[in-house]
């Protein structure tokens, strides 16, 4: 077996989708359940810069506001202004309008999270980004997306075309759209896929893309690894099974069936960083929470969530209602989990830097593929 994956004989990349015993036991600690493993909290300190301390009560205080999340945005009701995690708080907190009346702010607090007053509803906000996604843009603007704790649409541009022509006449067109503010960027972002390597994940055809997360009858991955009826191979050259539904741009989410002597499992690989993840559930960590990607390429590395329902504008077209990450990645990191605890959250899309100089990466929302494609997540 190459790089003395015995235990993984069988498995899939990255989310040991095959044969778990054709190895002999497999991972002891791909039975552990608690996300804030030594593995987990040694990725925090090194990606965070977090203490073992401060990174436990992080963890435990990120589980508490998923599942606050819902249950506030329902309280604001046409006030709500969007929500974000306030890490130097350790709690959820909520936008509210001006107009919000004193019971909706006292059901809100009643929640449990934090209140602040912000100047445009969510839906506000959401609407401006809408008509954003409508208008062309040039290769110099990067991404944008509704920043809550802003209030306003933040437009993405690469910082050395900001003088652009057609780069300015974009900016003009989206600041009528309503309340946008302008960030620069050190790169345009990419997707990150790879030519064929040698002992790594899955290929189609000559393309290395890295597997999400393991659904029932398959595995969800990123859409511009392979178009519907390409056939996937697995880390050993065997046949994995075929995309099933593939989107690229506009999305970036696959899946593909499994079969061929594959199966299933709900598993992340840890790649000898961490112990293997157990995967539980898909709640969405907030704006500002702690989240881990595992990939082919970069193996194991953490951040923070820095924005969602952001539109990415790749070359090859934009791809909407991504998540913006602080986390690095690099070509045949595409298509891997991003998870937080044992929350799955995403598949890996693209972004610009790498694992190295640092950079940014987003993913594509897991809950939206699986909703996209009527599929349920393989939970332990």
């Amino acid at each position: 077996m190459r790089r003395s994956r015995l235990k993984y004989a069988g498995l899939a990349v990255l989310l040991v989708l095959g044969s778990w015993t054709a190895g002999g036991t497999g991972s002891a600690a791909a039975t552990e359940p608690d996300p804030a493993s030594a593995g987990v909290l040694e990725a925090m300190q090194r990606d965070l810069g977090l203490s073992k301390p401060r990174a436990e009560a992080r963890l435990a205080a990120e589980r508490t506001a998923m599942d606050l999340t819902p249950k506030a945005r329902e309280a604001a009701g046409s006030a709500y202004g969007g929500s974000w995690f306030d890490a130097a708080g350790g709690r959820l907190t909520v936008g509210v309008t001006p107009d919000a009346p004193a019971a909706t702010v006292r059901e809100v607090r009643a929640t449990g999270a934090a209140v602040r007053t912000v100047a445009h509803s969510a839906r506000e906000l959401d609407a401006a980004k809408a008509r954003i996604d409508r208008l062309p843009a040039p290769s110099g603007v990067s991404s944008w997306h509704v920043d809550p704790v802003a209030g306003t649409v933040v437009v993405n541009v690469v910082r050395d075309r900001q003088a652009d022509n057609d780069v300015r006449r974009f900016l003009s067109r989206a600041m009528a759209t309503g309340p946008v503010s302008v960030q620069t960027v050190a790169a345009a972002p990419r997707t990150f896929a790879a030519g064929t390597v040698g002992g790594d994940p899955y290929y189609t055809g000559n393309v290395r893309c890295s597997i999400g997360f393991s659904v029932h009858g398959g595995f969800i991955t990123a859409g511009h690894c392979g178009g519907q009826g390409a056939a996937v191979r697995g880390w050993d050259g065997t046949h994995v099974g075929t995309f099933q539904g593939s989107s690229f741009p506009d999305n970036d989410y696959a899946w593909v069936s499994v079969g061929s002597g594959w199966w299933t499992v709900p598993v992340v690989l840890g790649w000898g960083t961490i112990p293997d993840r157990l995967v539980r559930g898909s709640a969405e960590a907030p704006v500002g929470a702690s989240v881990c990607r595992s990939g082919s390429t970069t193996h194991w590395h953490c951040g923070t969530v820095l924005a969602r329902n952001e539109t990415v504008n790749y070359s090859q077209g934009a791809v909407h209602q991504m998540t913006k990450t602080s986390v690095c990645a690099e070509p045949g990191d595409s298509g891997g989990s991003f998870i937080s605890g044992d929350q799955a959250q995403g598949v890996t899309s693209g972004g610009w830097g790498n694992c190295s100089g640092g950079g940014e990466t987003w993913f594509q929302p897991v809950n939206e593929i699986l909703g996209r494609y009527g599929l349920t997540l393989h939970t332990a």
